[in-house]
């Protein structure tokens, strides 16, 4: 089974690890910089848990990948100023949902000539492709500056639902998570380590969609999914079981090694997550609640 060796864990109200992610060729990192779902949540009810929309960053053989630009993303290319230029990494995008894309006009490291960044999605559910939800967002009046003002080299890839991407030794593959969505699921492949990102599950989802699923993340040391939840105006805490118990049971039918159930309701404070923290190690012990600035090294 795999063991997750934490660092950048805080249980306090103190402000959060911003850790600059690094690692030797020979490891496989993956941190959280947003773990929000629908709307970003500042504020004293989640100061322990974060209130920034997805992110999560893997570092795997001295490549960077990035899954997901909620405004998580923000926070980690302020992180990555400390980082001798230039800069090289690849973006992947679930949908063009605003809650997965709204960070990347902030993306300060976007801003700067040396620095190469790859950008990967599947079109959305309009037809359009990452590269032109990107740009709708950063046009007036919904933005001040044009996708054009960002000085890097920006390289687009549209993706279908059964695409592989190899990246020297990494490889990356999709699948179709969400169909009502048109949400796509991340596998990433290194050696003999694997991680799957799989953030739009479905509950009601039909059981062909269900086993695909299911096969697409088979034995993975780690996968990262997200917490369901009623829509924002039926929220009701009384239901906390069925935050988490979609991704408990796809995690444990896909006998994977261990679960960050991540994408918290906006509405889910720090008090009710720890909660839900214990209900979760109860029923798998290597189940945790992402947390902005959590650290995991993952090995066997």
């Amino acid at each position: 089974m795999s063991n997750f060796e934490l660092s950048g864990f805080q249980n306090s109200t103190s402000e959060k690890s911003t850790t600059l992610l690094s690692s030797p060729e020979g490891e496989f990192l993956v941190q959280f910089w947003g773990v929000r779902g629908l709307i970003a949540t500042p504020g004293s009810n989640s100061s322990r848990y974060g209130g920034n929309t997805a992110c999560v960053e893997m570092h795997i053989g001295g490549k960077r990948l990035i899954f997901d630009g909620g405004t998580g993303l923000r926070i980690l290319g302020k992180t990555w100023q400390q980082l001798q230029q230039p800069l090289e990494a690849h973006l992947f995008f679930t949908n063009c949902q605003l809650n997965r894309i709204q960070g990347f006009p902030f993306f300060a490291p976007a801003f700067i000539g040396e620095n190469c960044f790859h950008i990967y999605g599947t079109a959305a559910s309009n037809g359009a492709s990452i590269k032109q939800c990107l740009y709708d967002q950063m046009l007036q009046p919904h933005f001040p500056y044009p996708l054009q003002v960002m000085q890097s080299e920006l390289q687009f890839y549209n993706l279908t639902s059964d695409s592989e991407v190899r990246l020297d030794d990494v490889t990356i593959t999709t699948a179709l998570i969400n169909q009502t969505q048109r949400s796509v699921g991340y596998r990433v492949t290194w050696q003999e380590y694997s991680v799957a990102y799989v953030t739009d599950l479905n509950p009601n989802a039909e059981q062909i969609e269900r086993e695909q699923i299911l096969q697409f993340i088979k034995g993975v040391d780690l996968l990262i999914a997200n917490a369901t939840y009623t829509p924002p105006t039926s929220h009701n805490h009384d239901c906390a079981d069925l935050l988490w118990q979609a991704a408990m049971n796809t995690a444990l039918s896909a006998g994977v090694q261990g679960l960050a159930i991540s994408h918290h309701h906006p509405d889910d404070h720090d008090d009710f997550l720890d909660q839900v923290q214990v209900d979760v190690k109860s029923a798998f012990s290597q189940a945790l609640l992402a947390r902005e600035g959590l650290v995991l090294a993952i090995d066997k």
